[in-house]
């Protein structure tokens, strides 16, 4: 199960919405969906939680390239909404690199059809693709509102959600569409 709200900053406090990421298919659509949230141009942040597992912010302020931190992104990979937010500029990828191996400079010793190498004993072959099992993101996304990066990396992903409403003051808007 996953949890999606928007929280969009107005003169008169923080609306909350729920929202379905069914149709959202890239981050730019997020982004689309954040912004007509606000036609006011505020801020305003997607929430995502994933089973208690991992959590993620996504902040959009007017016209501005969406802010992004996700609490881990190993848990996040291996969801089809996290994947949203693990943009290869996120995950210090060189974005477009092909994602396959380069045929010229394979080594074709007999591992090619799905073997691995012998590797010692209790040592892992390095994976240069491996998702870290850490927050990835802008740590300070939410510093300007009253969570630091310090006090974001502390929050646990099973109450993130409703640490971050409550430091913004905005709850009572949230658990309405919960």
């Amino acid at each position: 199960m996953y949890f999606a709200a928007l929280l969009a900053r107005t003169e008169d406090g923080w609306e909350a919405s729920d929202t379905e990421l069914d149709d959202v298919e890239t981050l730019s659509d997020l982004a689309d969906l954040a912004r007509a949230a606000s036609p006011e141009e505020d801020t305003v942040l997607v929430l995502i939680e994933q089973e208690d597992s991992w959590f993620g912010v996504v902040r959009v302020d007017g016209e501005e390239d969406p802010r992004i931190y996700v609490s881990d992104a190993a848990a996040a990979a291996r969801s089809a909404y996290g994947e949203l937010l693990l943009t290869d500029e996120l995950l210090g990828r060189v974005p477009g690199a092909d994602d396959g191996p380069d045929l010229d400079s394979l080594d074709l010793d007999g591992t090619e059809d799905g073997e691995s190498e012998e590797t010692e004993e209790g040592e892992e072959s390095p994976d240069d693709d491996a998702v870290p099992h850490s927050p990835v993101g802008d740590r300070e996304i939410l510093g300007d509102l009253g969570i630091g990066e310090k006090e974001l990396r502390a929050l646990d992903a099973d109450d993130a959600l409703g640490t971050i409403a409550e430091v913004l003051g905005a709850s009572e808007v949230l658990e309405t569409v919960r």
